[in-house]
């Protein structure tokens, strides 16, 4: 009976190994059986991924928790991928998502009907009023935390303060109706959220103990409680789009209770990552002075137009220094995996002439944030930032970025591409361009410490959207007119 042991090992080992085939990618199945790479990627997946490209290329298939990932790393080859919807899907790992961090189960998943929903009620005049209301939510906020005949400097957490501000600004504008004419008070909410937050990755990658998902699972409770009103009826307060977004779902034959979680993956996907954007956004400005006086001047221009009526946030207002500032912040900051499970063979062309064989049941990602984000080849001193690093010598907006001599089409990606790229894109912009004029022009904003530096990067973020740090950093800030 003894030998049974050595022939289940060799069984187990001959069903779960797996074998490179000639024309599939390179592969690397790590030491530990099953489990692959899934420690390292998990714990910094930006170094992992960096490792591997140095290791094996541009392409690579990698073994983590019984999955296996291919990771395509040149962007002259990403339109093979963004733009080949039958045999790379984003759904099927979307829904994995929803179901793992949102408990969320829709029965009739129609992605390309809520796409065009939003589009609606996120460009053209809805857009115009979006950022109306947002603007008048941002502003009443701030003269709340600071009111205009205070006089004394406040001290806070420039993280907390950009995080706390913006969301609670963009939860009432799509959310929760009018500040003080809402049962729901928007604070209550974003206290909640933040508990969220500190488990969704670990949510995400299905790695939560039993006693902490059980926590988990009060937190969402809590958060399908406060948020269902929201939307639920056009007399709720809540913007059209989310009201428009509730009927669909009741479309589809979703119950109210799903609703609900539906509108808390919403409330993630809307108010996730602006907050962390302005963080890193200021965080950058207040430790690289040349930038922010740079900054500053275009505003101050602004400003003088505003006051002979030109509006501040009209489409014909440029701001290219800002705007090559908040492009660096992102390209720096953002760093969203682009997945997609391969549902049959595939192969794929790539750029160099080199063709790969995918295999069906594999998960195909891209990491800009690896390539091109940070290839010093595309973005000399990829770590520094430069605030300029988007703007050519006239002043004039700069997209000409080479790799290997070729014009890259894709040189940053932190909004996505093609047809699944976010479609908030410009109204995110619009906020937290509102959002830092308003600070710089209406406040003294600065550093108590003034050689303080940002804070380290939370590696364990990776994948999920914009960079979160690792700590704050401390300001005091205090309004301009009373000084």
């Amino acid at each position: 009976m003894i030998w049974i042991v050595p022939v289940l090992v060799l069984l187990c080992f001959l069903l779960t190994h797996r074998w490179r085939y000639k024309a599939e990618p390179p592969l690397d199945r790590g030491l530990i059986p099953w489990l692959g790479h899934a420690l390292e990627f998990g714990k910094d997946a930006a170094k992992f991924i960096t490792r591997m490209k140095l290791k094996h290329g541009n392409i690579f298939t990698v073994r983590a928790a019984g999955r296996y990932v291919t990771l395509l790393l040149d962007p002259h080859s990403y339109d093979e991928v963004i733009n080949d919807p039958d045999s790379l899907d984003f759904g099927r790992y979307a829904q994995v998502l929803m179901e793992r961090i949102f408990n969320l189960r829709l029965p009739l998943h129609q992605p390309e009907k809520a796409k065009a929903m939003m589009k609606r009620h996120f460009m053209g005049a809805s857009l115009s009023t979006l950022n109306s209301t947002m603007s008048r939510n941002l502003e009443t906020l701030l003269k709340t935390e600071m009111p205009l005949n205070q006089r004394n400097w406040k001290e806070e957490g420039l993280f907390q303060l950009s995080y706390s501000l913006l969301f609670k600004a963009g939860y009432l504008t799509l959310f929760g109706g009018e500040q003080n004419n809402n049962s729901t008070d928007p604070s209550r909410v974003y206290e909640e959220y933040k508990k969220l937050e500190g488990v969704l990755c670990s949510l995400a990658r299905g790695t939560l103990r039993k006693e902490e998902r059980r926590t988990a699972q009060s937190i969402q409770r809590k958060l399908w409680e406060l948020l269902a009103p929201a939307g639920l009826t056009e007399e709720s307060g809540s913007s059209p789009w989310l009201h428009a977004y509730r009927r669909l779902l009741k479309e589809d034959g979703v119950d109210e209770e799903m609703q609900s979680r539906a509108v808390l993956m919403q409330l993630w996907a809307t108010q996730g990552n602006v907050g962390p954007a302005a963080f890193w956004l200021l965080g950058y400005l207040l430790t690289n002075p040349e930038a922010l006086t740079a900054v500053k001047r275009e505003f101050g221009q602004i400003s003088q137009m505003a006051s002979s009526g030109t509006p501040l946030m009209d489409k014909s207002t440029k701001t290219p220094v800002f705007d090559s500032v908040l492009e660096e912040t992102l390209r720096l900051t953002a760093a969203p995996f682009i997945t997609r499970e391969v549902v049959r063979d595939k192969t794929l062309h790539m750029a160099d002439g080199q063709d790969y064989l995918l295999r069906k049941g594999d998960r195909l990602c891209l990491f800009p944030f690896v390539s091109p984000q940070m290839d010093p080849e595309v973005h000399p001193e990829p770590q520094k930032f430069k605030f300029n690093r988007f703007l050519n010598e006239d002043g004039s907006v700069k997209k000409d970025f080479y790799k290997g001599g070729k014009k890259l089409k894709y040189y940053t990606m932190p909004w996505g591409a093609g047809t699944n790229g976010c479609v908030g894109r410009q109204f995110a912009i619009n906020t937290i361009r509102k959002f830092v004029y308003v600070l710089l022009t209406s406040y003294d904003l600065e550093l108590c410490d003034s050689n303080a530096q940002l804070p380290e990067k939370d590696a364990s973020r990776y994948g999920f959207g914009m960079l979160q740090p690792q700590g704050d950093l401390l300001v005091r800030y205090t309004p301009r007119e009373t000084r």
